[in-house]
């Protein structure tokens, strides 16, 4: 079972560029999309209707901000939109699909950089999503948490640490709160199989970062340990373009 994650900064314009012939070529079972920027009204129909696939939508209440998308060849047996906190469920930042393998979360994470305020909302969001992972670990749940997750964990995971040591997206607190994830029982799926740096998935447009490979890892898939078994690969598509971040992927073997 293949799995994708995209943050498309803006959905209806890379459907103006690669996202379809990507789609095709990947042919994957599951792709979710972060940062989609638009209403369901607002897509050409060729987006929505993927044959093969279900397609669920959340969007903001502002419009041309946030939301995620996600298309399934399977059927999920429940899906949420919610996290039953306005402030959070506004912005149109998660879809929860329930599997009998798994429960899978593409969320896209708020960013911090903006304000004091909105890494407040930031750090508040991701205690709401750690309590709620806590309490479907408790009850036996194998969880699939996917997205931009606008942090960078350790040192490895950007091409400039000491310069964002103060910067929001590396802030102890923000890298704090993967190390309790992943203290709970999940972990990073690309770096459990993959150990070495200058692997990115986000770079800055203003500087160019990308021809340089100045990047920062800030999107992921994180599996609780409950699933490691059945993890076969994790990717990141670097070579993908069209949005500030690239695809990143994992496979899943759920036949033994």
């Amino acid at each position: 079972m293949k799995l994708l994650s995209w943050n498309v900064n803006g959905l209806r314009a890379i459907y103006k560029k690669n996202f379809l012939k990507w789609f095709i070529e990947k042919n994957a079972d599951i792709f979710c999309i972060q940062e989609t920027k638009a209403h369901h009204e607002q897509l050409p129909d060729g987006l929505i209707e993927r044959e093969g696939y279900s397609s669920y939508f959340s969007q903001a209440e502002k419009k041309g901000y946030s939301g995620v998308a996600l298309w399934t060849r399977k059927r999920p047996e429940s899906t949420s939109y919610q996290l039953n906190i306005p402030r959070f469920d506004l912005e149109g930042r998660l879809i929860q699909a329930d599997y009998s393998e798994f429960t899978l979360f593409n969320i896209y994470f708020p960013n911090g950089k903006a304000s004091k305020e909105r890494l407040q909302f930031k750090l508040d969001f991701y205690e709401t999503i750690l309590k709620k992972m806590d309490d479907l670990l408790k009850q036996g749940k194998k969880i699939i948490i996917c997205g931009d997750v606008n942090t960078a964990h350790r040192e490895i995971d950007l091409a400039r640490p000491k310069e964002n040591e103060k910067i929001s997206g590396f802030l102890p607190e923000e890298r704090a709160w993967i190390d309790r994830l992943m203290e709970r029982g999940f972990i990073d799926a690309f770096r459990k199989i993959h150990s070495e740096s200058g692997h990115y998935s986000w770079w800055d447009y203003k500087t160019r970062a990308r021809e340089r490979n100045i990047g920062w890892r800030i999107d992921y898939f994180f599996i609780s340990t409950n699933l490691k078994e059945h993890l076969k690969s994790a990717f990141i598509e670097s070579e993908v373009l069209g949005s500030d971040h690239c695809p990143i992927g994992i496979e899943l073997d759920f036949n033994h």
